[in-house]
């Protein structure tokens, strides 16, 4: 049963689609940081099998940095919340966070599906976030993303620039405020949406395959 949340709070992947453009409503980031036990669409997406994959390569990459004398730190360990100056909490579980001898560090992200822009905006949110937290107050981390193609990504510290900042700040802004955000229902990016008609009445969930016109003169 849906329940009003204490405040608003986000969830890093909320963000990363919407800054990075693969998703364009805002709605749903601002109705998710606002509720909570809400219904989810049914999905056929395997969990269990993403999951074992995914920690297939974590350990695997994991045991790499291991081996190169780093110390590491392993998902729950990186998880974080960050309240900011607006009261909205922002939380999020880095996979992998390294660090140097000489205080810098390094976030890892592994995927084990196609690249995507959002995977990098993802990185940069927890680039930006972990240097308030904790034992990583203050410290400078890179990013780096790994696939299980074997493709990889550096982000460097200096991504977190004042642009990524407004960028980020504007976004987060919008879905915190008492007026709702941007809705955009399509029949492309509602069937990747997990909330249902009962809390979207402008859900779409025709195939969109189903919608193509006729009668073109070419």
């Amino acid at each position: 049963m849906t329940e009003l949340r204490a405040g608003p709070y986000i969830w890093v992947t909320w963000l990363s689609r919407l800054l990075a453009g693969g998703f364009s409503c805002e709605w749903a980031a601002w109705f998710k940081a606002r509720h909570k036990s809400y219904e989810r669409m049914p999905s056929d997406f395997d969990m269990a099998q993403w999951q074992i994959a995914h920690t297939s390569l974590l350990n695997d990459v994991r045991d790499g940095l291991e081996r190169e004398g780093r110390a590491v730190f392993v998902e729950s360990q990186n998880y974080f919340t960050l309240r900011g100056s607006s009261g909205a909490v922002l939380g999020g579980k880095p996979d992998l966070v390294t660090v140097d001898e000489d205080g810098s560090g390094t976030i890892y992200d592994v995927k084990t599906g196609k690249q995507r822009a959002s995977d990098a905006a993802q990185v940069m949110i927890y680039m930006y976030a972990l240097p308030y937290i904790g034992q990583h107050r203050g410290r400078q981390l890179d990013g780096k993303l790994i696939y299980a193609s074997g493709h990889e990504v550096d982000i460097p510290a200096s991504a977190i620039d004042d642009s990524f900042r407004a960028n980020l700040y504007g976004l987060i802004g919008r879905i915190v405020s008492d007026a709702p955000a941007r809705r955009t229902p399509s029949a492309l990016e509602c069937r990747m949406c997990d909330l249902t008609p009962a809390d979207c009445a402008e859900r779409i969930d025709a195939d969109p395959r189903d919608a193509t016109a006729e009668g073109a003169g070419f």
